[in-house]
């Protein structure tokens, strides 16, 4: 029994070595939804909007490269083996500027050259990324647009409800219809603004 353990121990050492002794594969998950689930607008000759959007701020609890989800009333779990491929503020930036330059036909020129002159500034920031496997994908959001060329700028809330089967893919498709439907509330109230119209937050 004694020589069983040990060889036992010294297969499991020498699989490590190799990093194949039972250990599980890290999953990577991103919030960007793949090219063709994005929705191809008519465009016409020239972009709706220009737009800047700035760094995305998130919870300091679940900003962290693993997956936060809730359990129960107060526990939360940490999991080390289910990843964001990017950080999340950097996953939910690049989500909602890809929804906005294909389902509004906006230019994104964050980060270009000149893209001080890009005609509207949108700030968002995360209050709530709340993640409950099996249940529910949540978002708690206040953000704003500014037109960068006078007028008042417009700053709303949103707070988006997903409902989500089980599993970790389950979740995260979640989080990427919450994702979109709060930037179809942003592009709304940007395109609204660029076009000289009355731009109103979501409901009202």
């Amino acid at each position: 029994m004694i020589r069983a353990r040990y060889w036992s121990l010294a297969a499991c050492i020498g699989a490590l070595a190799l990093g194949a002794c039972g250990s599980a594969p890290t999953h990577f998950y991103t919030l960007v939804p793949p090219a063709g689930d994005l929705v191809q607008p008519a465009a016409p000759a020239s972009p709706a909007f220009q737009f800047e959007l700035l760094p995305v701020s998130v919870p300091p609890q679940v900003d962290q490269p693993p997956l936060v989800v809730r359990q129960g009333g107060q526990g939360m779990a940490v999991l080390q083996g289910e990843r964001w491929v990017a950080p999340l503020g950097d996953e939910v930036r690049s989500a909602v500027a890809a929804d906005l330059v294909h389902g509004f036909n906006a230019q994104d020129m964050s980060g270009l050259p000149g893209s001080g002159k890009a005609g509207l500034r949108i700030k968002l920031d995360i209050r709530r990324f709340d993640s409950v496997p099996g249940s529910y994908a949540f978002i708690d959001a206040a953000w704003s647009v500014r037109p960068l060329k006078g007028g008042e700028p417009l700053a709303c809330t949103s707070r988006i409800s997903e409902p989500v089967g089980s599993g970790y893919d389950r979740l995260v498709e979640g989080h990427q219809r919450a994702v979109a439907r709060l930037a179809g509330q942003i592009g709304a109230a940007a395109g609204a603004m660029a076009s000289g119209q009355a731009a109103a937050c979501p409901g009202s």
